[in-house]
């Protein structure tokens, strides 16, 4: 970090904001996620989000409030309606292509770089496919775009109402997931060893850390009571990344496939690197540190490759007004060229959107496709597959329904009533904490893998059926067996806490 030097401040005129082609990419990277919003059905998580706002808590074991609670908001506003429930995250989206659009202005960039950054966010997989879904992935990286533009935008202007702005921007963050703890905690250190460290004297700085403090005390204040679980939460994360394919060493691989190729991942790099070298933007140089410090971070501890998304913008705008000032070498300048920005769009739609129609995916399994497209499919005939099951069992009015995941749990709870089954627990990671089985329960219809769970904890466990959507299209539930486990031999208050399980 030799090379972050404090500079003198001074108050640059901007470019006009390019608003016609500027909002002609917003707006086509909306109707695109609006042609595709219903075109399956809820995705797992979604439906976990709906069954979280039936049981509504300061927080949960693998997630802040603020998700659950815009779910039921939304669910009581048009119920069971998959293209409603998604409209906050088409929005949120879209918006942030207009801010990182506004990002590369507050650099300096013109007309150019500030098309050239929205364009770029918009086809990019990762977040085309984030306003795909209800998601806690969703808004935490749309929340970290808007600090970042609020950042910049102090550092231009010095006006200190920007900072108070993002505390309340992190205190929104924070309701949705914790790692903007993590930028903050890195983004200091970088402003300390490159600057501007007037940031950190100032007092509104403070006032707003003080706002996000607040508002985020009553999730802390959930978590401290019920043992600290998002921390076993995380530890379960690392173990599954550390165990994948690759392990840490491909967590920037796919961080860089996600972010979208060739133009997005080769922008990303670009843009964060000139955030450290350029002396244009030598004032914002904290922010490529702390990019690369994140990166570097979320490696060691192995973490989800779409944490550092939130950062994605502002490196964008730095490649873009790079790019507009003629910096890079002319044999790559091509990577800013339209027509690969178009191929690029149309390679990455089929890997980020579900824009096959659903017979297409049982027909053409080779077809390339959204990796959690197989996801949205199925869930109601999941539920009546269980039912069925169910219903058949010699004493059903005292037998519960536990499942090893809690998407399996969440489909249940949300299609179950039609085919009248009791509400579903599940010991996995949040849902743990939302349903415990009644005493009643005697017996479990259990849906999992194997019985390993349940065995020594009743008296008999045998397999009873299988799920069966109907559909013949694989996903986690399709084929999935279901036991009976009978003869219950401790309470359920001794018992759940033994099932709780946070790796899925």
């Amino acid at each position: 970090m030799a090379t972050c030097v404090e500079a003198p401040h001074e108050i640059r005129s901007l470019a006009p904001l390019a608003r016609t082609p500027v909002f002609v990419v917003a707006g086509l990277f909306g109707v695109v996620l609006l042609a595709v919003a219903g075109r399956y059905g809820y995705f797992g998580d979604e439906l976990y989000f709906l069954a979280a706002g039936r049981h509504l808590a300061w927080g949960y074991a693998d997630q802040p409030p603020l998700v659950p609670v815009l779910a039921r908001i939304l669910e009581s506003l048009a119920p069971g309606n998959v293209f409603v429930l998604r409209l906050p995250a088409m929005a949120v989206m879209v918006v942030a292509v207009v801010v990182s659009a506004l990002i590369a202005r507050e650099l300096g960039g013109g007309r150019r770089a500030q098309v050239m950054a929205a364009a770029t966010f918009a086809v990019s997989t990762q977040f085309v496919a984030s306003g795909h879904y209800l998601a806690t992935s969703t808004f935490d990286p749309f929340f970290w775009t808007l600090l970042g533009w609020l950042l910049v935008r102090w550092v231009r202007t010095r006006a200190d109402d920007l900072l108070v702005w993002a505390g309340v921007v992190t205190g929104l963050a924070l309701n949705t997931k914790f790692l903007v703890g993590a930028f903050w905690g890195v983004a200091v250190l970088a402003v300390l060893a490159c600057g501007p460290r007037e940031l950190l004297r100032r007092p509104a700085l403070w006032l707003g850390g003080l706002i996000a403090l607040a508002m985020v005390a009553p999730t802390l204040g959930w978590q401290a009571t019920h043992g600290w679980p998002q921390l076993a939460m995380s530890a379960a994360i690392s173990q599954e990344v550390a165990a994948m394919p690759g392990g840490r060493a491909m967590i920037v691989p796919v961080m860089l496939f996600l972010a979208g190729l060739p133009v997005a991942a080769l922008l990303l790099g670009y843009g964060g690197w000139r955030l450290m070298r350029s002396p244009a933007l030598r004032e914002y140089r904290f922010l490529g540190w702390t990019t690369a410090g994140l990166t570097v971070l979320f490696v060691v501890i192995a973490g989800r490759q779409y944490y550092v998304a939130g950062l994605y913008g502002v490196c964008w705008a730095a490649a873009a007004v790079e790019f507009e000032r003629g910096q890079p070498a002319r044999w790559w300048r091509w990577a800013a060229s339209w027509p690969v920005y178009v191929l690029t769009a149309l390679v990455m739609l089929p890997t980020a959107l579900p824009v096959w129609p659903q017979s297409w995916l049982r027909d053409h399994p080779g077809l390339p496709k959204a990796v959690f497209s197989a996801e949205e499919i199925g869930w109601p005939e999941v539920a009546g597959s269980i039912a069925k099951t169910f219903h058949a069992l010699p004493d059903p009015a005292h037998t519960a329904i536990v499942t090893r995941m809690y998407w399996q749990a969440a489909a249940v709870d949300h299609y179950g009533p039609a085919f009248g089954l009791p509400e579903p627990a599940s010991p996995n990671r949040g849902y743990h904490s939302l349903v415990t089985p009644p005493d009643s329960a005697v017996n479990v219809l259990y849906a999992g893998p194997g019985p390993q769970p349940l065995q020594g904890h009743f008296a008999d466990v045998k397999r009873v059926g299988t799920v069966d959507s109907g559909l013949g299209i694989p996903n986690t539930s399709q084929g999935l067996p279901l036991w009976l486990a009978t003869g219950r031999a401790e309470s359920w208050a001794t018992l759940w806490p033994k099932l709780r399980d946070f790796h899925v």
